[in-house]
């Protein structure tokens, strides 16, 4: 390793970020990142510790080789950073701004100090790599003759075309909305993850390596996929979870109750300058986000930004512990409370809360909630007496995870035989059906956008040894013949 003291001699430093007044008046990503001598002491920082588990089972999903590009920053060799980064995600510029950095909680210098800034260091070896020329088309030596197609344009979708197409085989992947992405594209806020700069700009090297996209591609609705099954030598589903959780209470019927994806995909579609006969917006209303996650934390940042005169977020469960508990040792990932950077920006969090009904109005608008205060007891709860209150909500988002794949499209039409969790059931990622594949949340259910790359790799490996009877990719812990 690099400096061995480094850790003794910097503290973490992280991205800046604009002040709250600033960036709640825009939907623009709003961090500072290092300089190029501040992530060269950060990367310094990474410890010989003999075994990483940042890159174990226990940290990154798709075993980034983290010790080794965090060397090759602190010693300037960004370009060779880069390659080593490649070798193993495919989305960097994705992960590098959205990933929980599981890493991060299995460093072995969190056991005593702050951990090694790895996410940091990773964004800014990938934006470097695009402003320097270093991330560019590559288009395939070989072509194999093979047609694969992917349903689904997700994190999981993109990584198996990217693999698919580097192995030369030609790709096609269907989405059913307007533009390529799925969830990075349509659920996660722009002021996270920018679609123009960001997503767009990755799409389009794909574009440019070969891999054909078509949208407005609702497969198993509008078109067949058995036309899919006669043209091409395999078929992948990577269509994600699609069906949320609903809340079937008293007065669920009441207007401006929407679940989380209607409002988030809606509020980054007018950021493309999309348009919505039946808009959804938080401007002037008391708004409710009923489930503590990300996806709740994303409606709260853009309830926020559309000027919702108040924003509350509850949640069924208790607030996690600030540390970690004997129950969740290093270097497994921790259940701790963080604060988002929405719900920094003016949320009213509050915790232990059990939803009764929805109150509406005679014209069925909803009004508020009849909640009431809960104490846990094991796996179960109890109602406090005396507790019950109302909640005002003009407008109310339901954020409270996803069931499984939408079962009304390719798994209705091909009968697919699903889980306990209703997700498409393989053995590896092969479905019943000969030559057709799933990958993603569709498969393993609702889960980080890592993952979701470790899927499409992995079945990318599979596919390829379907299509060509032998093995040219390796799987996630080791470094793909496919790396660029």
């Amino acid at each position: 390793m690099g400096k061995i003291t480094g850790f003794k001699e910097f503290d973490r430093q992280n991205f800046t970020l604009a002040p709250v007044k600033e960036r709640i008046k825009h939907y623009n990503e709003f961090t500072t990142p290092l300089t190029k001598a501040q992530a060269q002491d950060q990367a310094a920082r990474c410890m010989d510790c003999g075994v990483p588990f940042c890159h174990s089972n226990y940290g990154c999903p798709i075993g980034n080789l983290i010790p080794q590009f965090n060397d090759q920053v602190y010693r300037g060799k960004w370009e060779s950073a880069f390659r080593t980064l490649m070798s193993t995600n495919n989305f960097p510029e994705f992960t590098g701004r959205v990933c929980p950095a599981i890493c991060e909680t299995a460093c072995v210098l969190g056991m005593n100090e702050t951990a090694v800034g790895v996410k940091n260091i990773e964004y800014e070896i990938i934006e470097k790599a695009y402003r320097k020329g270093w991330m560019k088309a590559q288009v395939p030596k070989r072509q194999t003759g093979k047609n694969v197609a992917i349903i689904g344009s997700g994190p999981a979708g993109l990584a198996t075309a990217n693999q698919l197409n580097k192995a030369g085989h030609n790709i096609t992947v269907y989405e059913k909305e307007q533009r390529i992405g799925g969830l990075v594209r349509y659920g996660i806020p722009n002021f996270k993850l920018d679609k123009k700069d960001v997503v767009q700009r990755r799409v389009d090297l794909m574009s440019q390596e070969g891999v054909k996209f078509i949208t407005d591609a609702n497969i198993g609705v509008d078109i067949e996929i058995a036309d899919l099954q006669e043209t091409n030598d395999a078929v992948i589903i990577t269509t994600g979870a699609g069906a949320p959780r609903d809340l079937p209470i008293e007065n669920r019927d009441a207007n401006n109750i929407h679940f989380a994806m209607e409002f988030l995909a809606q509020a980054n579609g007018r950021v493309e300058g999309e348009t919505f006969k039946n808009d959804i917006l938080a401007t002037g209303k008391n708004v409710v986000v009923i489930g503590g996650g990300d996806t709740g934390s994303d409606c709260v940042g853009n309830s926020i930004r559309q000027g919702a005169k108040s924003v509350t977020q509850i949640e069924l469960m208790p607030k996690a512990p600030d540390e970690r508990t004997e129950d969740m040792p290093w270097p497994t990932y921790p259940r701790v409370f963080k604060m988002s950077t929405s719900q920094a920006e003016g949320c009213t969090l509050d915790y232990n809360i059990l939803s009764k009904s929805f109150i509406k109005d005679e014209n069925n608008n909803v009004t508020g909630i009849n909640c009431v205060r809960i104490e846990w007891e094991g796996r179960g709860f109890n109602e406090i007496s005396g507790s019950d209150f109302v909640l005002k909500a003009d407008l109310i988002m339901l954020a409270m995870g996803f069931l499984g794949p939408l079962q009304d499209d390719v798994i209705k039409e091909l009968e697919l035989e699903t889980d306990e969790r209703s997700n498409i059931k393989t053995t590896g990622y092969k479905t019943s059906i000969k030559g057709l594949f799933s990958a993603g949340d569709c498969r393993r259910g609702q889960s980080l956008v890592v993952w979701a790359i470790y899927e499409g790799r992995e079945c990318a490996r599979e596919v390829d040894e379907y299509l060509t009877n032998s093995t040219t990719m390796l799987n996630c812990r080791d470094k793909s013949l496919c790396e660029m």
